[in-house]
């Protein structure tokens, strides 16, 4: 289990658990990320703005701040299951 935040780029990952507050899960809620849900890290700014994450579940795309993202943890989906 690992930050979004150090989670690799255009790789499935699954949303595990949210470390932090009411308010950071009800604003994640309001954006359509749930536990569970399978997400992509699509991109990152170079000097410390915000990531791009595609909700594969979905298929929608936010842009996250980093102290959001860094609360999101996730594991990696092997896709040779």
């Amino acid at each position: 289990m690992i930050s979004l935040i150090n989670a690799p780029s255009d790789t499935p990952l699954k949303i595990i658990d949210v470390l932090g507050g009411h308010g950071v899960r009800r604003r994640l809620l309001a954006l359509g990320f749930h536990k569970n849900d399978i997400i992509e890290l699509n991109s990152r700014s170079i000097f410390g703005g915000p990531v791009l994450v595609r909700d594969l579940t979905s298929d929608t795309s936010v842009a996250l701040g980093r102290g959001i993202a860094q609360k999101i943890m996730v594991e990696i989906i092997d896709e040779k299951k």
